[in-house]
């Protein structure tokens, strides 16, 4: 499919040589000519107007017409009426042979995936707002590069957010503004291992990319039991590892909340080791039951970096987040941002400020608890009706759950059955380091499922999940 140009369309890049011996007709013939054959040109593609071309080559229209004329006579360009001038179907010969890549699976009618927040749900009109408001007042210099650690507005209406809404201890000097989770875990990770670290203790079960992720910077992933009161703290300690990347206020996937002892526990040890604590904070936002639970940071502050994104609050197409870093890895952070990207982009970042600095943001969030709260009770209601012996799991924050399986049940088999009934279902299994004996459980995520959607999927499935 060639590419259609609004208005006059960019520049056409052609190199004439005035000086040389070849008159520039038969320059520009082939130039144009080589540009088609090699796919530089798609077939279709309107190409400039004679007129347009003329004044961008410094050249007469005459010499531009005759060159169309020329390339038409030989079946490299056609002219349609209202269509301009434009490659000929046809005109390139058939591309070289691409080898064949898998085709990706394909996603399931009704799919509960976890983490995947109601991206139908973004709050466009509050982003147009707030861009608009951004592009007319932002001074010039916001247009600059500006500092890799994030626009100072941002980190400054974080810092007073973060302290009043999660507890954190912070300031905008120890703030820096990210890609979202994934890059804030890489350059946190990348800084410890320049600073000799070789062990990461990572939740089992948990996320896979932090595991890749420390693996990517040459650090040793240690897997540390997580059991109803969170990861295991005795199991840390005796890990060795010089970090930890834990989601003490909703465990991803089980959904549990590190136990009061155990945070108490887990900021000692990083205070006698010296180590540090990755506290992912990714979907803190959404609770139902149960009161606020502030952030582990603010328990060991000197050892924690926090990371928050908005890729659950507002969509993960935002690509913003943070990072509240430990005093003493600031600056390694920051120079490590300066190299990957020269700073997240500026504008989404001063729209963002200004989106919680209205209260739209916040407004938001109570909108999609209170979202997540109907779907999280359909899923629940639909369980109950179609498949009582499953027990849920993990329901009082975020937009997932864990099923609890029948005992005799074969998590991995449901889950291949179900997708053939194109109703995606997830393994716990997918989320362990460790070969344990564990009871069978499924992961199931309905943030980005409708009310009907999840009753239809349930009840598809429903025999699958009563077990054998």
């Amino acid at each position: 499919m060639s590419v259609e140009w609004s208005g006059l369309g960019p520049e056409l890049l052609v190199r004439l040589d005035r000086d040389g011996a070849q008159p520039l007709t038969a320059q520009l013939e082939r130039a144009l000519r080589d540009a088609i054959q090699s796919g530089r040109l798609g077939p279709d593609e309107r190409i400039p107007s004679s007129r347009a071309l003329a004044g961008e080559l410094g050249v007469s229209r005459g010499l531009v017409q005759e060159c169309y004329a020329q390339l038409h006579a030989e079946g490299f360009l056609s002219t349609r009426t209202g269509s301009g001038t434009r490659v000929a179907a046809g005109a390139q010969p058939a591309p070289a042979p691409v080898p064949a890549r898998a085709d990706p699976p394909r996603r399931p009618a009704i799919d509960f995936a976890p983490g995947k927040p109601d991206l139908a749900s973004f709050p466009r009109q509050d982003w147009v707002w707030a861009m608009r408001e951004v592009s007319r007042s932002a001074p010039a210099q916001a247009l600059g590069y500006g500092d890799p650690r994030g626009e100072r507005t941002l980190r400054e209406v974080l810092a007073g957010y973060l302290r009043r809404v999660r507890g954190a201890v912070t300031d905008p000097e120890r703030i820096i503004v990210c890609a979202g989770f994934a890059q804030g875990a890489n350059l946190v990770l990348r800084t410890l291992a320049r600073r000799g670290a070789r062990r990461v203790a990572l939740e089992d079960p948990g996320d896979v990319d932090p595991a890749l992720s420390a693996h990517w910077w040459g650090l040793e992933g240690v897997p540390v039991n997580v059991d109803e009161l969170g990861v295991d703290a005795s199991a840390l300690a005796r890990s060795g590892a010089d970090a930890v990347v834990l989601t003490p206020a909703h465990q991803s996937p089980t959904g549990v909340v590190l136990g009061p002892g155990r945070r108490q526990d887990i900021a000692a040890w990083a205070q006698e080791r010296g180590a540090t604590i990755l506290e992912d904070d990714y979907d803190a936002e959404f609770r139902y039951d149960r009161d606020p639970i502030g952030a582990l940071q603010g328990l060991a502050p000197a050892h924690v970096a926090l990371l928050g994104t908005v890729s659950k609050s507002l969509a993960p197409a935002m690509r913003l987040g943070w990072i509240v870093c430990p005093p003493g890895l600031v600056e390694e952070i920051a120079d490590a941002k300066e190299l990957d990207d020269r700073g997240s982009p500026g504008l989404d970042q001063l729209a963002l400020a200004t989106l919680i600095q209205s209260g739209r943001y916040d407004r938001h969030l109570r909108a999609m608890r209170a979202r997540y709260a109907s779907k999280r009770a359909a899923l629940i209601d639909a369980l109950a009706t179609h498949a009582p012996e499953v027990e849920l799991r993990g329901l009082a924050a975020g937009f997932h759950a864990v099923a609890r399986l029948p005992e005799d049940s074969d998590e991995r088999a449901i889950a291949d059955e179900a997708r053939s009934r194109s109703v995606g279902l997830y393994p716990m299994s997918d989320l362990t380091w460790t070969v344990r004996a564990r009871p069978p459980e499924l992961v199931i995520g309905f943030g980005d499922l409708s009310e009907p959607a999840i009753r239809r999927g349930i009840e598809t499935v429903a025999d699958l999940l009563r077990g054998p």
